[in-house]
């Protein structure tokens, strides 16, 4: 273990200081067939970044558990969960190599102690980016090739007592249902003491075996600091009584929205308004939106499948009429349709490449400019980790890097609404967080 003196300061007054780092490998090597791991065509095609989630748990989680304790058994069962997901151990021969060799090289973990309070953190985070300073080394914008690690882990011990347990997953390896199925075996691992418990092993990953592609990784893009300090994030809450109601606006006999679809497209037209309020005019747009399709398959995927089994949808507003919630809605379920017709990886891929060759110059031109990328996790089992000390009382993932303008929904703690996670350019968000009929819905923002 190696001290760090490293301090990162939160704010004006916070103070989080590293105080460990190791590198944890699996318990038991990998076999020696199982040493490379071919990424697929879809892999190959996924965003060469982080999913950067962290999951706050309280003060009185874990009974008598202290700091230490916590910190060592989630060090043995990660270490013990690699032996299942031994690619996330491993590493890339070069930046452009497509695929990992599973060298058993680990996962780095950070330790780090915070001098403020979970509660005081929470309340402060959401708008000034502090969120990104609780992940291992600096593993939320994109892969840096100077970062070898695909995942990285930093728990970080708060002055109440609380903890936050950040985890950052290369997208090459898996999407956000990946990162789910791997957090909950995780967890269950530490619970129950094995990955071969009767009780955890329904939650082991399902691998799907590709050949090796001659394709090499595109570079990593490098994040434009500038374009990303024009753009602000909020939060904005919608309990299901609130959708319940957002949902009657627009139902009839031939549409019947879910909560996501609903809110997804009153977010999309909300943003548009604000942009158009600011320009002056209308310009045209896109909606991005990425759906997992594990179950569309002739034989359907369990959801513990790892990799990127993502299709992507693109919503399309040439005018401004077709914002209105209704055709919003009728055009996400009409992509959705077409989506139940995707039975395969390589469908799936060939289905992406159709979709940006059907889009002409001038629309590939509004389409980077106006466009909007929606993403949501609701219905992923991040609310049930529990490491053997509850469940996490709060959750988010470090939006702000990720994205320019777009949303990122995930179910509340308690499951009884949506958090959605706003990021805008800053002109826009002033007009965005006081509109009045989103704010109908909202019942707060922060």
């Amino acid at each position: 273990m190696v001290m760090i003196g490293k301090l990162l300061r939160f704010g004006r007054r916070q103070l989080h200081t590293i105080i460990s780092r190791e590198i944890i490998k699996p318990v038991n090597p990998t076999p020696s067939h199982l040493n490379t791991y071919n990424l697929s065509e879809s892999d190959l095609h996924a965003d060469r970044a982080y999913v950067p989630l962290i999951l706050f748990y309280p003060n009185n989680a874990g009974g008598n558990l202290t700091a230490q304790d916590k910190a060592s058994v989630l060090k043995k069962s990660l270490s013990q969960s690699l032996t299942k997901y031994h690619h996330f151990a491993g590493r890339l021969p070069t930046p452009t190599t497509p695929y990992i060799y599973c060298n058993d090289e680990g996962v780095v973990f950070l330790e780090a102690r915070s001098d403020s309070r979970l509660d005081e953190f929470q309340l402060s985070s959401a708008q000034d980016g502090n969120l990104e300073n609780l992940f291992a080394d600096n593993m939320v914008c994109f892969n840096s090739p100077h970062n070898p690690n695909l995942v990285g882990v930093q728990l970080n011990h708060f002055a109440c007592g609380g903890v936050g347990l950040a985890v950052s997953m290369s997208h090459l390896v898996g999407d956000g249902c990946t990162l789910g199925s791997f957090m909950n075996q995780w967890a269950s691992v530490a619970r129950y003491g094995s990955p071969e418990h009767k009780e955890v092993l329904p939650l082991n990953p399902h691998f799907i075996h590709v050949p090796r592609t001659n394709s090499p990784l595109p570079e990593a893009p490098v994040m434009n600091q500038q374009l990303l300090s024009t753009h602000v994030m909020r939060k904005f809450v919608f309990p299901n009584s609130k959708l319940g109601d957002l949902k009657k606006v627009v139902a009839d006999d031939t549409i019947n929205p879910t909560r996501v679809e609903v809110l997804t497209s009153l977010l999309y037209r909300t943003a548009v308004a604000a942009a158009t309020a600011n320009s002056g005019c209308f310009k045209p747009s896109s909606l991005f939106m990425m759906a997992d399709i594990r179950k569309n398959f002739v034989d359907k995927l369990p959801q513990t499948t790892v990799g990127n089994l993502l299709s992507l949808m693109i919503v399309p507003t040439r005018r401004e009429s077709e914002t209105s919630l209704s055709m919003l809605v009728a055009e996400i379920k009409k992509q959705k349709l077409l989506m139940r017709e995707i039975q395969s990886v390589q469908q799936s891929v060939e289905n992406s490449k159709l979709l940006m060759r059907n889009l002409g110059i001038e629309d590939f031109e509004h389409l980077v400019k106006g466009s909007y990328a929606s993403t949501s996790l609701c219905g992923f089992p991040f609310n049930k980790v529990d490491f053997g000390w509850g469940k996490p009382m709060a959750k988010a993932l470090a939006f702000r890097s990720v994205h320019r303008n777009g949303f990122l929904l995930m179910d509340t703690p308690d499951d009884d609404g949506i958090e959605a996670h706003v990021m805008l350019k800053n002109e826009d968000m002033e007009i965005f967080q006081n509109d009045k009929e989103l704010l109908s819905f909202c019942q707060v923002y922060m």
